[in-house]
């Protein structure tokens, strides 16, 4: 019996198991498949004693969208899986958000048995996943046996969390899956034995002379990304802005690096953070690469390069000077770059103060104050007083997902964020769907936060079934959807480019919160602009997940003020011909 239990054997999918709990993974969200049921099994088996849960999803895209959310609350990889074929497919718009962030994330995709697959032999579900991946991920691979689990996902693991974080993905073949060998055979490691656990400091050198540079500016600006929230970083920012009294802009995908009501903060792509950016004599860049909303780091939103000095710091080598040119580059992670540059500037200079943040400041209270006015008009819900209430009744730190195309846009005028990890959108892809998802994940990863999502119906309904996941696993969240019964963003640019003459953009009246009833929310319509704050004390006061189908004005709700703005980023050098 001895001899036999020595030799017991151990499924290829049991090993895929025991990696993750290696690593500490708390969640793997997905959708069951024939090809999973041995990685499945195993996690009913073992999981639930190591604190590894299955969530269970109804579409693959949502399980993705579940992964990338944990991993931006928490900072640890999330991990997703489907099954062949459908599966696998299902999961690309749910990693294709997670690698335009830089978001880490392990995805997990059952293959047909290896005699079967690259090249196939006409199987039903065949799909080369590994090359389907390959333009959304770091890196991935065909684990092509069952000795190869425990070291490619280890590789994946340490690919997924080093330089810019990023989606990395593992096709397994049923059979590596299904087969065992003798569990003597499986070598695991905890991730200090074979990944760096910690970041990379900047070059010492080059900090000393960053420092130097911020210390003799006259006017510094700090310009914050999304890798200072990877970084966990926003403290050392923040007390490097205080001691500098430089004030503080953000990417629009890094909001909560800095509270917005902080005295150096500046809203992001507001009239005064772009004249506060274009008229700082030194810019200091902190995980970001300026991409387009950050209108590529050119003037006028900049200052002339060749004169406004500007030093970058990011831990991927390959983000500096990717679109402004840059008088010095430090690579290396935020949190602990930012952190020796501190310790350096608090060595050479005393705190500062700086009275020219007073004028941004009143350039910014006179914009804000125009859409607080119109936040009142009466009649039909404007979508800012839909903004301006739902802000106003929530915690500071509770969590908020937007999701849509012209919604987030009317968040951006009224709706703050205060603190970090407290702002969940995906920024650089713009994804519709993931709202629902991220909502359900942010819960997870922070049960005694309040969550809310505000979404638009069009958006909404791309995840909408995910509803049930929620009811599933008891999830106390609120959707506020902002209904206009149409594609907002595409209706008001068809406005804008041709007239009144819409295409495809215009929904029936769909009743949201009679659907929440059904799938066991609580759901209720909101049709009257007094009536939203007594609307959102209820649906907080319900037991259940809850929605609350608010019905904007679909003519206000068209053509927010930057509608055009965006749209000329977007289609810049694209004329419509006059017809």
């Amino acid at each position: 019996m001895a001899e036999k239990a020595e030799k017991a054997e151990i499924s290829g999918g049991e090993v895929l198991v025991r990696c993750l709990i290696e690593e500490g993974v708390k969640y793997v969200f997905g959708v069951p498949g024939a090809q999973l049921l041995t990685f499945l099994d195993a996690i009913k088996r073992i999981g639930g004693e190591h604190g590894l849960e299955f969530v269970g999803c109804r579409h693959e895209q949502a399980a993705a969208n579940m992964a990338d959310a944990w991993a931006r609350m928490t900072g640890e990889p999330g991990v997703c899986v489907g099954t062949v074929g459908p599966g696998g497919a299902n999961l690309v718009p749910g990693v294709y958000p997670a690698w335009a962030d830089g978001i880490p994330m392990i995805v997990l995709t059952a293959q047909n048995q290896t005699w079967r697959s690259y090249p196939d032999h006409g199987s039903m579900q065949a799909l080369d996943q590994f090359h389907l991946f390959k333009p959304i991920t770091k890196w991935n691979a065909v684990v092509s046996s069952w000795e190869r689990i425990p070291e490619l996902v280890q590789h994946a693991f340490r690919v997924a969390t080093s330089g810019r974080p990023g989606p990395v993905h593992l096709d397994l073949p049923s059979d590596v899956l299904f087969n065992g060998k003798e569990e003597n055979l499986v070598k695991l490691q905890p991730p200090h034995r074979y990944r760096a656990t910690k970041m990379p400091v900047g070059d010492p050198e080059l900090i000393e002379k960053a420092a130097e540079m911020l210390v003799n500016a006259e006017f510094p600006l700090i310009h914050a990304g999304g890798g200072v929230l990877r970084a966990k970083a926003w403290d050392e920012l923040r007390m490097l802005a205080e001691h500098l009294a430089a004030v503080v802009t953000t990417t629009l995908g890094a909001r909560g690096v800095i509270p917005e009501d902080h005295p150096l903060s500046i809203i992001p792509g507001s009239p005064a953070a772009i004249m506060a950016q274009n008229e700082a004599d030194l810019v200091l860049v902190v995980g970001s690469r300026m991409g387009d909303v950050d209108f590529w780091g050119k003037p006028p939103a900049w200052g002339d390069p060749d004169k406004q000095k500007t030093i970058q710091i990011d831990v991927d080598a390959e983000m500096i000077a990717l679109n402004r040119p840059v008088d010095l580059a430090i690579v290396g992670d935020a949190k602990a770059t930012l952190s020796k540059l501190l310790e350096t500037v608090r060595n050479r200079t005393e705190k500062r103060e700086n009275k020219k943040i007073e004028n941004y400041k009143e350039i910014q209270k006179a914009w804000i104050q125009n859409f607080l006015k119109q936040a009142e008009s009466e009649g039909e819900i404007h979508p800012l007083r839909l903004m301006k209430e739902v802000r106003e009744f929530y915690p500071r730190d509770a969590i908020a997902c937007i999701d849509g195309g012209n919604t987030p846009v009317w968040a951006f005028y009224l709706h703050r964020i205060y603190e970090p990890n407290t702002f969940l959108w995906a920024a650089d892809s713009g994804h519709l769907g993931v709202g629902l998802p991220y909502a359900i994940s942010a819960k997870l990863a922070s049960p005694d936060k309040q969550v809310y999502l505000i979404t638009g119906d069009g958006a909404f309904g791309t995840a909408i079934q995910e509803m049930e996941t929620a009811a599933r696993l008891g999830v106390k969240i609120t959707v506020i959807v902002s209904n206009d019964r149409a594609w907002g963003m595409i209706k008001g640019s068809q406005k804008l480019s041709f007239g009144e003459r819409y295409i495809g953009v215009d929904f029936s009246d769909a009743r949201y919160g009679e659907i929440a009833k059904a799938m066991g929310w609580y759901g209720e319509r909101v049709e009257n602009p007094e009536d939203i704050a007594a609307a959102l004390e209820r649906a907080e006061s319900s037991k259940k997940p809850a929605l609350l189908d608010v019905v904007v004005s679909q003519e206000q709700n068209l053509t927010p003020p930057d509608l055009a703005t965006l749209g000329m980023i977007w289609l810049e050098g694209c004329t419509p011909p006059e017809v």
